[in-house]
């Protein structure tokens, strides 16, 4: 770990500086809007179009980056992410800030393929896992300081949106200036939804659920404490437990998963999370509480995500799985265009509490589809299973696709000390052989 802090510190510290970039403009949309007078459900189209142009720049990105390289696409995305922040306050209307959304989801996803990309290329086989480790630290680290930040500014002015736009572009110094040589980007081969499907049913559905739910955590999150009027200090510590609560259970999870049928932990993950929501919902005057819940709910989300990606490894051969990691951050990203729009539909007709109801509802249908897929195929031994990787459902499908190899390099590891034991007892037995002859 202290390796790769010190081979790949600047670049980290510039994606730190970006996610804390991007966690408070998370929140400060949802407060800002709620003080402009746009009513959830109009908000929640706003915050909706970030999901869908994240979606389209993680399609897009490799081709931009083909044509024009490295460096020309993160500076390029970067400037017009701090250009987009700038405008916000200044023209406070549905349809700009839509727009604004729309470009600033597509510019972060294309600046995180490319930052992730040098990441990876700095990264050896021994060191990948550490990589992905320390990078899913810092992520977190920056997304809950990004949420803290709220409390230093007024969301009405100016201010917060030029930190916001100050952040990103402080970013671009640490990494332009530190990194390698541009890496060459290979897009992995993308495998049908169809035969996706049919090989992890669980897997596809689950990212798609915890697409829409970590989407409705991270966009609405902020309209709920709006709505519950909330201080600003309690709305940055609603959201930033959910991120806080990832952070914690991510490494507990995930080694229970390399010991026990991942289905099995996948429902139990899931159950807790719909518990929690409803514990939310009959608890809501409690402030506490639902800090509480909210640390459980994220503490869940986020290694539900890893989860379902290691499950689906375990039908694959190492070679399918980049292929499956494309068609998967494919899956998840359209369930969270979904998640803010249901969201702010269900808040706008039954009230801030339905913010709960929806996430309650998807995990539980992840529960339910888990248990009944329990019946329709055996579980995989324990000892067959492929490596968990600690990964966020935030991470674009450079990360996913670096878990991936990090799988492929710990299943290889595994082939070749199973082959190595195989051999040192077939040499034993013939040295016992000649013993005895």
């Amino acid at each position: 770990m202290v390796a790769v802090l010190r081979s790949s510190w600047a670049l980290l510290l510039g994606m730190f500086l970006l996610m804390m970039g991007n966690s408070l403009q998370g929140s400060l949309i949802g407060v800002r809007g709620a003080i402009e007078g746009f009513d959830p459900a109009l908000l929640s189209i706003v915050i909706s179009a970030y999901f869908l142009g994240f979606l389209g720049g993680s399609r897009l990105a490799p081709t931009m980056i083909r044509s024009v390289g490295h460096v020309r696409v993160f500076a390029a995305m970067a400037s017009l992410i701090s250009a987009a922040f700038i405008l916000y306050p200044a023209l406070p209307d549905l349809i700009a800030w839509g727009l604004f959304r729309l470009v600033v989801g597509f510019c972060f996803s294309c600046v995180y393929v490319v930052a992730e990309s040098w990441l990876n290329d700095g990264a050896d086989n021994e060191h990948r896992g550490q990589a992905l480790s320390l990078y899913m630290i810092i992520q977190m680290a920056g997304i809950i300081s990004g949420q803290g930040l709220l409390n230093f500014g007024d969301p009405a002015g100016y201010g917060l949106f030029i930190v916001v736009s100050v952040l990103v572009s402080l970013s671009f110094a640490p990494i332009l200036l530190s990194v390698s040589p541009a890496p060459v980007y290979e897009v992995a081969k993308r495998m049908t939804l169809r035969r996706l499907f049919t090989t992890s049913p669980l897997g596809v559905y689950g990212s798609f659920a915890i697409g829409a739910i970590y989407s409705a955590l991270f966009g609405m999150a902020s309209v709920y404490g709006t709505e519950r009027g909330f201080t600003l200090a309690e709305i940055a510590i609603f959201s930033g437990l959910v991120y806080f609560g990832g952070l914690c259970l991510q490494w507990p999870i995930g080694w229970i998963s390399d010991r026990v049928d991942r289905r099995r932990l996948i429902i139990a993950a899931a159950a807790s999370g719909a518990g929690a929501c409803g514990l939310a919902i009959l608890a809501e005057q409690s402030l506490y509480a639902i800090y509480v819940m909210m640390f459980v709910i994220g503490g869940t989300t986020n290694p539900l995500y890893a989860l379902l990606i290691a499950h689906t490894n375990d039908f694959l051969e190492p070679s399918e799985m980049p292929a499956a990691s494309s068609g998967l951050v494919f899956v998840g990203g359209v369930g969270a265009i979904g998640g803010p729009l249901i969201v702010g539909q269900m808040m706008q007709y039954l009230g801030s509490w339905a913010f709960f109801l929806f996430i309650l509802i998807c995990m539980a249908s992840i529960v339910a589809f888990g248990l009944y897929r329990m019946t329709q195929r055996a579980a995989t031994p324990v000892e067959e299973t492929s490596s968990y990787a600690p990964i966020s459902p935030s991470a674009s499908p450079v990360a996913v696709e670096v878990a991936q190899e990090y799988a492929i390099d710990q299943a290889e590891a595994e082939a070749e000390a199973e082959t190595g034991e195989e051999c040192d007892d077939t040499d034993t037995s013939r040295d016992r052989e000649k013993t005895i002859s």
